[in-house]
């Protein structure tokens, strides 16, 4: 029998912004910006076909898209 990967699970499961802010900001190197809820709005006003819900984030699928967006708006 296949053991189930909870880090895994949480990783690929829809969660709430704040649940993302939280797991996000707990996982960036030091040096990265952390993420807001202010910030998670504008990130998702410029990448609208990465959300069917506002509400639902997914560290798999929009951390490292995040942290690259971050990191290019520090740049300019």
């Amino acid at each position: 029998m296949k053991k189930r990967d909870i880090v895994l699970e949480f990783n690929q499961a829809m969660t709430t912004p704040a649940i993302f802010i939280e797991a996000y900001n707990k996982t960036i190197p030091t040096h990265y910006p952390k993420a807001s809820i202010g910030i998670l709005k504008q990130f998702q006003q410029a990448h609208p076909a990465l959300f069917k819900r506002a509400d639902a984030w997914s560290i798999e699928k929009h951390r490292k898209r995040l942290m690259d967006w971050l990191s290019s708006r520090q740049e300019a």
